[in-house]
């Protein structure tokens, strides 16, 4: 029989916790759009359409993400998360979109200093 209990093992998710991740595809999603949309298809446009959520996607993995295979402070993911997000914005506003850019840079940045402030706290 097991000696902890069942709450100690399970990290607590809270509703910015669930925001965050839907932020993250959402700009996963945006980045791999502007490339297939902003740029010629076949080429460049298939390359940039999917080298730029890959590369963010390695970013996130890299660095900000809970099982990070780098740990960097709290300053230095926010900069990565800062990228990324500043990234998915900027081709929303490339593609004659400012609407969904600047509501997706307001949530983001809300949601980062909530959380950042929650990560300091700790």
């Amino acid at each position: 029989m097991s000696t902890t209990q069942p709450n100690e093992s399970l990290p607590k998710v809270g509703p910015n916790d669930v925001l965050r991740f839907l932020l993250e595809l959402f700009a996963f999603a945006s980045l791999g759009i502007w490339g297939f949309a902003a740029f010629p298809l076949p080429w460049p446009g298939v390359l940039i359409g999917l080298g730029a959520p890959a590369l963010a996607i390695l970013l996130w993995a890299l660095f900000v993400s809970p099982k990070a295979v780098f740990r960097i402070d709290v300053f230095g993911k926010a900069l990565v998360e800062i990228a990324v997000f500043s990234a998915a914005a900027i081709g929303w506003w490339m593609l004659g979109q400012p609407v969904v850019a600047v509501v997706f840079a307001i949530v983001a940045a809300v949601s980062g200093i909530i959380n950042g402030r929650k990560q300091l706290a700790d």
